[in-house]
């Protein structure tokens, strides 16, 4: 039975966090890995082109950080009730360079938002109209990210971290009562992914697509390991054994476009740069898998991230148990 509590004898500490993410990570990983992927499905989902949702994203967490350098903390409600969102002034370089998109695409891109009437001018203010597209107002990522917090804090409690599991419904409460600061940090955390995989991918698409391919592998090397009963494994080996295991079954182009909801034509000329590439290989069935030559640059890059995953998962835990 799932206890929530108000208390604890101490606060949390980031790096026990962070250590229990890389030393659990044939159990954790794929569980977020999975969480990320729905993630991103709802943004292209809403907005048909990862650039503009970053930039949307971005200009809501620049209004975040200004409630948190003032002191200023909102529940859900007060942020989310109306549907529009007063953000602060941004300037199109300024967007484009923050967010490694060309000014030129930045600035079509923003045009397009305004045209599709998601972001609106209102004399000196900059209004993001949530009623445009639900997703900017995020409820199912907050339920998502509260179901996957309740099970990484049952792992917190095995490792004494944590003295009790932490209900999804608490912490969803606990994340919508803090929302301005903790979303703060939530956004910190995705814009940092996205900009990261961009670095290597150059577009968002190819790692959209690439990350399914992972996921999927990682639940065939779930199925298919010696670590497939629950044993604990840390991050690199869980990640060699994913990219080495010659049972996975891979997956073709029509299910990546089911899942992710982009163009199967578009899918198909972007696993082809992937194959190119040799971050993927396809066999004589057209499904495509992961090759163990990208492994040495994605450790690297997977540190960065599970840092902040450790970093917002610590101020929702700590918030939680004050």
């Amino acid at each position: 039975m799932e206890i929530s509590i108000s208390k604890t004898s101490k606060q949390i500490n980031r790096k026990d966090i962070l250590s229990v993410l890389e030393n659990n990570y044939s159990i954790i990983g794929p569980l977020w890995i999975s969480h990320q992927m729905d993630w991103e499905n709802s943004i292209y989902a809403s907005y048909k082109d990862h650039d503009k949702f970053l930039i949307i994203i971005y200009l809501i967490k620049k209004t975040l950080d200004f409630y948190l350098k003032n002191s200023v903390k909102l529940n859900y409600d007060q942020l989310y009730l109306q549907d529009s969102v007063k953000i602060k002034k941004f300037n199109v370089i300024e967007v484009a360079k923050n967010n490694n998109i060309p000014k030129e695409s930045a600035r079509r891109k923003i045009i397009e938002l305004e045209k599709m009437g998601a972001i609106k001018r209102n004399k000196a203010n900059i209004i993001v109209d949530r009623s445009i597209h639900p997703s900017v107002a995020p409820m199912k990522s907050l339920k998502r990210t509260s179901r996957f917090l309740s099970l990484f804090s049952n792992m917190l409690v095995e490792e004494k971290i944590l003295k009790y599991q932490l209900s999804s419904k608490h912490l969803e409460k606990i994340i919508k009562k803090n929302y301005s600061y903790i979303w703060k940090f939530y956004y910190e955390m995705q814009i940092s992914m996205l900009l990261t995989y961009k670095n290597i991918f150059n577009d968002l698409e190819i790692f959209h697509i690439y990350g399914t391919c992972v996921v999927n592998q990682h639940l065939h090397t779930k199925i298919h390991s010696k670590n497939g009963n629950g044993l604990q494994v840390d991050r690199i080996k869980f990640i060699e054994s994913t990219y080495s295991n010659k049972n996975v079954q891979g997956i073709n182009a029509m299910s990546i476009s089911d899942i992710t909801g982009i163009p199967r034509a578009t899918v198909v000329r972007k696993l082809n740069i992937l194959v190119e590439k040799k971050y993927l290989k396809v066999d004589n069935k057209k499904h495509y898998k992961l090759t163990g030559s990208f492994v040495n640059r994605l450790i690297p890059l997977q540190s960065t991230v599970l840092a902040n995953l450790a970093n917002f998962s610590t101020k929702v835990f700590n918030s939680a148990v004050l």
